[in-house]
């Protein structure tokens, strides 16, 4: 991706998670980004074109930062990258609040600009195979069904719990307090007696907390 192109997008998603995605003005973005509106549409054709491509563009920048500082390879202790995948998405840092703010953005206007829908789709499919295949590591005797419907609940309350903090009704640390008894809870549903069970959630939900979205 060129680098002017790769601005535009960074820029889109900077002015969506300020102005949302109805406040988005090829003018302003155009200003936002130091190019002009003709390139603008020279990159994207019009605007549906250029939502579609900041929706890409805020998936791969999660990626990106879910991975940690050393993502490849694993290590050898799946249910702390679990965690580590799904925490990291509550950070209170500038690029996540303004990932996490318009990746919200663009779901809600899903719904009433079915053009978005398809590609809203595909990538959380994305998301919820690539967490499903991290339960499957973490739980091992756990079904592939199991492990999708996990996956979805997850990435669902991160989605949840987003808003909620960005609306200012959930402090970021509790936020990431109660992801990570729900990924304790969903862990430890198929743990034999002694390993996991009432007690190994409340300690979860109880700790010092990981310290995004």
């Amino acid at each position: 991706m060129s680098d002017r192109r790769t601005e535009i997008l960074r820029a889109a998603t900077r002015v969506i998670a300020r102005r949302g995605v109805r406040g988005l003005r090829v003018g302003e973005l155009a200003a936002e980004a130091g190019v002009s509106t003709s390139l603008i549409y020279y990159h994207f054709s019009d605007r549906a074109g250029l939502l579609r491509r900041t929706l890409d563009f805020i998936s791969d920048r999660a990626d990106h930062y879910t991975a940690g500082p050393d993502p490849a390879p694993r290590t050898e202790d799946p249910r702390a990258d679990l965690e580590q995948v799904l925490l990291l998405e509550l950070q209170d840092t500038v690029d996540v609040r303004e990932n996490s703010i318009a990746w919200g953005e663009l779901r809600a206007t899903a719904v009433f600009e079915p053009d978005l829908r398809e590609d809203l789709a595909r990538t959380t499919h994305t998301w919820v195979h690539d967490v499903a295949e991290l339960l499957a590591r973490a739980d091992p005797g756990g079904t592939a069904p199991a492990h999708a419907a996990a996956a979805e609940r997850l990435t669902a309350l991160v989605e949840g719990l987003s808003v909620r903090w960005h609306s200012g009704s959930l402090p970021v640390g509790h936020a990431r307090l109660l992801l990570r008894g729900a990924i304790g809870a969903e862990l430890d549903r198929h743990d034999p007696p002694g390993r996991g069970g009432p007690a190994a959630v409340a300690g979860a939900g109880s700790g010092a907390g990981f310290g995004r979205s």
